[in-house]
């Protein structure tokens, strides 16, 4: 399950706006260029989500404009309409030309989009992926959003916290064969076996990322286990079919449901009691952490290389880990109390 290409699009911003905007930088000398930039932060740091017009990456890369203005670096933002493997290609052959200091990426594809990222590598270009990663060669940095183990965990520990770490839940996935979802589910399972004894996984059904499929499989949860205290349900789709599901069924209130989902989509359910809590992370902190590990490399201070530290604003220090890779931290836990503090 893709939570990104599940967000909903605010508004279509077309193709020429995206190449239209110029880069400052773009009369930079030579050896400016290939040295990516001045230090300090000046210089221009692109941002090229998946797709323009989405309410997720709005918020991620409006993050990324606030800290890279704080810095005293100038931001852009370009890209296509729509997310196709290749539709990022001539926004990163454009930014190359123009000499940025920075591109900060969600690829649409792993492999598409490398050649043209080696270039923009060539020509003094630090490349910083976010939210969906390239190989690993094709880049300097990945500003990872969270690990399957975290995710994992904060959806036990919910669930534990709602029901009182006592009773029967199950768990509402995606397809059967869906790769992360099998993860976190296994990693779910030896959680549950090992630290909460008290807890009984008694049913994991799939609603193939539909919403009725999953509207469906709730009501034949609650059927078949008429005892049942929770649900947790690692999808987007799913939580909110079965929040829907719930809000209008006698067990409004009496069984707990979290997993994964957005605010957009769970805000309604959140104020009418229906849920609790639920998780995913923070696209602001994503976008914020990409700009100034972005900035790190553009002022030299890192390389990319595993142990590499450098401050990322109010977010704090960071280091980065295995395969320059950088960890944002534990998923975010939406809430009454914060949930309309975001939009997406």
């Amino acid at each position: 399950m893709n939570f990104r290409n599940r967000l909903s699009a605010l508004a279509a911003v077309t193709l020429v706006a995206g190449l239209a905007l110029s880069a400052c930088g773009g009369d930079d000398s030579a050896d400016d260029k290939a040295s990516g930039g001045g230090g300090g932060g000046d210089g221009t740091y692109t941002f090229l989500p998946k797709n323009l017009g989405n309410a997720y990456f709005d918020t991620s890369d409006n993050a990324g404009k606030a800290a890279v203005e704080a810095f005293g670096g100038t931001y852009q933002e370009v890209g296509p309409d729509k997310a196709s493997p290749d539709a990022q290609v001539p926004f990163i052959n454009t930014a190359a030309q123009q000499g940025v200091s920075a591109l900060i990426v969600s690829a649409n594809d792993k492999e598409a989009i490398c050649d043209a990222l080696n270039e923009a590598r060539d020509a003094g270009t630090k490349v910083v992926t976010f939210d969906s990663d390239v190989n690993p060669d094709c880049r300097d940095l990945f500003i990872n959003q969270a690990t399957a183990d975290g995710i994992a965990k904060v959806e036990v520990d919910m669930i534990a916290e709602q029901i009182g770490d006592a009773g029967e839940v199950a768990i509402l996935s995606a397809s059967a064969n869906a790769t992360n979802q099998n993860a976190w589910i296994d990693v779910m399972k030896k959680d549950i076996a090992d630290n909460h004894p008290n807890i009984k996984l008694v049913d994991v059904v799939y609603g193939d990322d539909d919403d009725q499929t999953s509207f469906d499989k709730t009501a034949a949860l609650l059927q078949a286990h008429p005892d049942l205290k929770g649900i947790i349900s690692p999808t987007t789709v799913g939580i909110a079919a079965a929040a829907r599901y719930l809000s209008t069924s006698d067990a409004k209130g009496k069984v707990a449901l979290t997993g994964l989902g957005t605010p957009n989509q769970m805000r309604e359910y959140v104020k009418d009691g229906t849920v609790t809590e639920f998780a995913l992370w923070n696209p602001g902190d994503l976008g914020t952490l990409a700009a100034y590990a972005a900035k790190a490399l553009v002022d030299g201070d890192i390389k990319g290389d595993e142990g590499d530290t450098f401050t990322a604003g109010d977010l704090g220090d960071f280091t980065v880990d295995a395969d320059h890779t950088v960890l944002l931290g534990e998923p975010f836990r939406y809430n009454a109390d914060n949930i309309d503090d975001f939009d997406f």
